[in-house]
C-alpha cells in the first residue's frame, strides 16, 4: 500500500500510529484534542494525502454526535458490562451515547426505536430482544438508521452484526468436562429468552454427537429473564426426583448456572472436582459474577473488550461509507475458557 492510496480511517489511524477513537475525535472536533496529538494528525493528513468524506459521515444526514445503545436488559450484569464498555469507547472518540433497556418487553424496544430514529443519532448498537422481537420494527429502524447488532444476530438486519461464536463456547466446555471426567449434560430454559441458547444447544448436539457420545438436554420450565431463579428452581427438581442423568452439568449461560449452584447448596450437595463433591457444574458467558459464586463458577468467557471494540470500528466505517455497507458484514469472535473450582 503506498501512502498516496490510503481508502479509509482505520488504515489512517495504523500508519498515523494513533487509536481509530482519537482520529476520530479529531474529525468529529479538532479541538478536542491535545495540541500535540493535533498537530501528529495534521503531519500525517500532510505526509500521506489523505482526506476523508466528511461529507458522507457528517452532512449528507444531518447527523448529530448521538450514539444510541439499546440492549433488551440492563438489570443483567452481561449487558451493563457489555453497555459500560460501549459507552466508554463512544465517549473517548467525542460521541454522546443514550443508553435504553426494552426490560425485556417488545413494545418498548418498539418505543426506544421510533424514539432514537427522532434524534438522528450518528448511529445505533442494538442487542434486540430476539425470539420476542417486531421484526418489521426493526427492519424499518435499520433501514433509516446506520445500525450495527451485537449480542443476538436477526439474519438480514443490521448493516453489520458483533458477536461471541457460541459454538466455539460450547466445543470448549464440552470438549474439556469429557478430558477430565463424565459427559456433560446440557441445562436449559424450555423457553429461552435468548437466541443465543438455541445457538448453544445445537452446539452441544453437534460436539457431543461428533465426538460419539449420546447428548443429554435437561430442559426446565420458565420464561423470561429471572434465570437465576428459573436455575435454582430447576436444581431443586432434579435434584429431588434423582433426574440428574450424569454428575456434570453444562449450563446454557452463567445466571442459570449461579441459580443452579445454589440449589445446589440448598439440598446439601457439594459442587467440584474435590474430595466429597458430588456434581460439576461449568457454563458459558463470563457474568461479572461468576468469580465469585461458591465455589467460582468454570465458564467459557465473552472477550467483551475485543466485541465493543470491534463493534466501535465497525461503526466509525459505517458512518464514513455513509451510513450504509456494499454487503451486510457479521463477525464471531471466539470464546475463552476459564477454569474455577466449580469444575
Amino acid at each position: 500500500m503506498t501512502e498516496n492510496k490510503i481508502r479509509n480511517m482505520e488504515e489512517f489511524a495504523a500508519l498515523s500510529g494513533l487509536s481509530r477513537p482519537t482520529i476520530s475525535k479529531y474529525f468529529n472536533d479538532p479541538a478536542s484534542v491535545r495540541a500535540r496529538t493535533r498537530e501528529r494528525i495534521e503531519d500525517a493528513l500532510t505526509r500521506y494525502e489523505f482526506r476523508p468524506n466528511i461529507y458522507a459521515m457528517n452532512q449528507n444526514r444531518s447527523l448529530t454526535k448521538i450514539v444510541g445503545i439499546a440492549v433488551p436488559y440492563l438489570a443483567d450484569p452481561f449487558f451493563a458490562e457489555i453497555a459500560r464498555t460501549l459507552e466508554r469507547r463512544c465517549i473517548d472518540a467525542g460521541f454522546s451515547p443514550i443508553l435504553y433497556s426494552a426490560h425485556g418487553q417488545q413494545q418498548l424496544e418498539t418505543d426506544i426505536l421510533s424514539g432514537l430514529a427522532a434524534l438522528k443519532p450518528a448511529g445505533v448498537f442494538l442487542a434486540p430482544l430476539g425470539r420476542l422481537s417486531d421484526r418489521g420494527a426493526i427492519e424499518r429502524f435499520c433501514r433509516d438508521v446506520p445500525t450495527v447488532l451485537f449480542d443476538s444476530n436477526i439474519e438480514g438486519m443490521g448493516e453489520a452484526f458483533v458477536g461471541s461464536d457460541n459454538f466455539s463456547f460450547v466445543q470448549q466446555t464440552v470438549d474439556y468436562l469429557c478430558r477430565t471426567g463424565a459427559p456433560p449434560c446440557f441445562f436449559e430454559m424450555k423457553t429461552p429468552a435468548n437466541p443465543n441458547a438455541n445457538k448453544r444447544r445445537n452446539a452441544y448436539l453437534k460436539v457431543m454427537n461428533d465426538a460419539g457420545l449420546e447428548p443429554q438436554v435437561i430442559q426446565i420450565e420458565g420464561e423470561g429473564w429471572g434465570f437465576e431463579e428459573i436455575g435454582r428452581r430447576g436444581a431443586h427438581e432434579l435434584i429431588e426426583k434423582r433426574a440428574l442423568p450424569t454428575d456434570t452439568i453444562l449450563c446454557s449461560n452463567d445466571r442459570l448456572a449461579i441459580g443452579f449452584l445454589a440449589g445446589c447448596y440448598e439440598r446439601g450437595l457439594r459442587v467440584g472436582r474435590g474430595e466429597g463433591c458430588a456434581l460439576r457444574v461449568a457454563s458459558h458467558d463470563d457474568h461479572p459474577f461468576s468469580r465469585f459464586t461458591c465455589p467460582a463458577l468454570t465458564t467459557a468467557a465473552h472477550e467483551y473488550e475485543l466485541v465493543a471494540d470491534k463493534c466501535m470500528q465497525t461503526l466509525f466505517s459505517l458512518i464514513e461509507a455513509g451510513g450504509r455497507f456494499a454487503t451486510r458484514e457479521e463477525t464471531l469472535i471466539p470464546a475463552r475458557l476459564i477454569l474455577r473450582a466449580s469444575a
